[in-house]
Parts: C-alpha cells; sequence; structure tokens
C-alpha cells in the first residue's frame, strides 16, 4: 500500500483553514499532518511534521506565505509549497513563485483541482492556475528575438517534446495534454521531464517562458 502525501494547510481564516483540512482529508491518498494560522507557525510546523507538501495562503499576518515559503526553501530544500489564496496579480503571483512555490491556485479552485494540484506537486511537477499561468506568460512573453543562450538546449528537443511545451504554453494540464496527444499522462510527465533536463530549466513556468522566447509557442 502506498503513504498518503503528507500535507499542512496554512491560512490565517479558521473558517477556510478548517475547511481545505476537511476536504483534503476526504482523499484516501491524502493526509492532513496538521494546520497553521500565519507564516511564523507554519514553519515550525513544518519542521515539527516533515510534510510531502505544503499548501498555504499568501496573506497573512506577520510572517506571510511569500516568506514562509522562502524560509521552508531553505530550511526544507526541494519541500513543494502550492499557494492557494484569493489574489492573482502580478505582485503576488512574482512574489510566490520567486520565493519558490511550485503552485498556485486561487480559492475558488474546486476540491478536484486543489487535490490535483497536491497530487502534482508531490509528484515533482508545478502546478499554475490558468488564469496566472497566462498572466505570467503575458509577462515573460519577450518584444524582440530571444538572445542565444536563452535558447540553449532547444534544438535537442524531440518533435513530442516541442508539442508537449506548446500545449503547456497554451495552459492545458497534464491530462489535458494527455487527452490532446493521445498517451497516457506517465508519458507526458516522462517528455516534460526530458524537456525540463534539455532546457536547463526547474518549473514549468520557466519552460513556458522559455518556450515563448525561442518561437517553439506563439501568441
Amino acid at each position: 500500500m502506498i503513504d498518503p502525501i503528507r500535507v499542512v494547510v496554512a491560512d490565517d481564516q479558521a473558517i477556510i483553514r478548517d475547511a481545505v483540512a476537511a476536504m483534503l482529508d476526504l482523499q484516501p491518498d491524502i493526509d492532513v499532518v496538521g494546520t497553521a494560522a500565519d507564516g511564523a507557525e507554519l514553519v515550525t510546523l513544518v519542521r515539527e511534521t516533515t510534510p510531502d507538501v505544503v499548501l498555504t495562503d499568501l496573506r497573512m499576518p506577520g510572517v506571510d506565505g511569500a516568506e514562509a515559503t522562502r524560509q521552508i526553501g531553505e530550511s526544507h530544500p526541494g519541500l513543494p509549497v502550492v499557494v492557494l489564496t484569493t489574489f492573482d496579480d502580478d505582485a503576488s503571483v512574482f512574489a510566490a513563485l520567486d520565493a519558490g512555490a511550485v503552485g498556485y491556485l486561487t480559492k475558488d479552485a474546486d476540491r478536484h483541482e486543489l487535490a490535483g494540484a497536491i497530487r502534482t506537486a508531490a509528484a515533482g511537477q508545478s502546478v499554475l492556475d490558468r488564469s496566472v499561468q497566462q498572466r505570467l506568460v503575458a509577462a515573460m512573453r519577450p518584444t524582440g528575438p530571444a538572445p542565444r543562450s536563452e535558447v540553449t538546449g532547444v534544438g535537442s528537443l524531440t518533435t513530442r517534446e516541442r508539442e508537449v511545451l506548446v500545449h503547456m504554453a497554451d495552459g492545458l494540464s497534464n491530462r489535458e495534454i494527455a487527452a490532446a496527444l493521445y498517451v497516457s499522462e506517465s508519458t507526458v510527465k516522462t517528455h516534460i521531464n526530458n524537456a525540463f533536463a534539455k532546457l536547463d530549466v526547474r518549473d514549468r513556468a520557466q519552460a513556458v517562458a522559455l518556450a515563448y522566447r525561442s518561437g517553439i509557442a506563439r501568441g
């Protein structure tokens, strides 16, 4: 039997914190091992419970979600942090991603999207709300040709890896890409991991930005 994904949840609003925790606990493969009301409490909780994934609000009193994410990244490298927040403005998005978050969802996500994001993060993949990804791509889209150094590795991509990148740039999830290409999700993940290695990027945001800069994807 596979061990459940251990998750900690942080939100300064108790009603949201408890609702999210209860919703995730209903999933047979997810186990909420603790909740926190602010970033400082979250950092301590992570140290005490050693979770597999952190789910945190962004704007909290004292130590906010971005700073907590930064501290967690320093003390627990590789621990995926997914932000769940009301805000999808540029400042909030970039603050979270710059701090090291691998995922960014808004609070209108349903329970399936939320549970899916936890599973995706636990599997080592990034997950971005579609509107957030479109905002990120728009901000990163170049106005001129990319320097040669920024397209290193593009020439080694296979045709299928390029197709996967184009679909990622369109905001499709792994499941939607699999359906579009008539392959399994595990095959899509393999293509994504191979593309990441060839492009020397660490997450979907960087890969999508590079896809636009190199001309693989076009707005």
